[in-house]
């Protein structure tokens, strides 16, 4: 074997041993960041909710209303009764989702058990249906962005998306819709109320912590100054641009397209820069989901 051929063999080693070492770092932050997303959540139920009668939605409400019928622990039917969307999950989604949920959903199991008998956080409903929101909503934000659920509604509205006329936010709402209908018969109606606000609350709450308090957006110029407003905003926003080329399908004409992503905290700035220098430009702004890469680095805002 030549030194060169070792000296190959040797990086490819260690490139392998690398990667080995960030996926391992990988599943020790998913594992902690769930752990403690799964915890949020059990002090949410057992340290406000269930105390003031107030439900979740999805399985997880199911359970607490089951719960509060049979006397049985909370943690008992949110593991059983999820349980069958961890195998529909690990079938139809992925063997790295469904451990994830299953890891999260024994945690949230174990943690709403130990706490059961915790005295409750607090005792007025009004301040029951917003910090049980808020710890809700930031105990599944957290799971769901190191890529699990704590709840089987979310794997079932995936799966019966595939084959219905129905986003996965529309049919995880019908579901809701069902269960806090029964609500209103096993806790009556102002309860069913309360749980409703509480899970709105819940649900702007992992809005933010999944997304992020800085939204991204994008935002497509089509002008006759397209090079003075790419100036502009390199300099006065601080953000990178990037020129695509683009032709009008009618005209035939050639433009320079100016694209450039950008924070929802800037959007007025961004319409201000481009309102000063063409009035007549043609604009489109949209919401990103994700941004990763590059090497523009973010300047202050002047």
């Amino acid at each position: 074997m030549s030194d060169d051929q070792a000296a190959a063999i040797g990086l490819q080693q260690r490139e392998v041993k690398s990667h080995q070492k960030m996926r391992i770092r990988s599943l020790i932050r998913r594992g902690v960041f769930i752990t403690m997303g799964a915890t949020s959540m059990a002090m949410g139920l057992e340290g406000i909710l269930i105390p003031n009668q107030i439900i979740d939605g999805g399985i997880t409400g199911v359970s607490m209303m089951l719960s509060h019928l049979t006397s049985i622990n909370l943690g008992v039917y949110i593991f059983f009764l999820n349980l069958p969307f961890f195998f529909l999950g690990y079938k139809q989604i992925g063997k790295t989702f469904a451990l994830s949920m299953l890891y999260g959903i024994i945690i949230l199991s174990v943690a709403t058990s130990y706490l059961h008998h915790i005295t409750p956080f607090v005792q007025d409903v009004l301040l029951a249906v917003v910090f049980g929101g808020l710890l809700l909503g930031f105990g599944v934000g957290l799971v769901i962005r190191s890529g699990g659920v704590l709840d089987g509604t979310e794997t079932l509205a995936i799966l019966i998306e595939k084959k219905a006329p129905f986003s996965v936010g529309e049919i995880i709402m019908i579901i809701n819709v069902i269960i806090f209908a029964v609500a209103a018969f096993v806790y009556g109606l102002d309860n069913a109320l309360y749980s409703m606000l509480t899970y709105y609350i819940a649900f702007k709450t992992i809005d933010i912590v999944v997304k992020g308090f800085d939204d991204m957006k994008s935002v497509y110029i089509i002008s006759d100054q397209n090079t003075e407003i790419a100036e502009a905003i390199s300099s006065r926003l601080g953000r990178g641009v990037t020129f695509l080329q683009g032709e009008g399908s009618f005209t035939g004409d050639v433009k320079r397209v100016v694209f450039c992503v950008f924070t929802r905290l800037e959007e007025a700035k961004m319409k201000d820069i481009i309102r000063e220098i063409d009035t007549s430009a043609f604009v489109i702004i949209g919401d990103v989901g994700e941004v990763k890469g590059g090497r523009f680095k973010k300047k202050d805002i002047h």
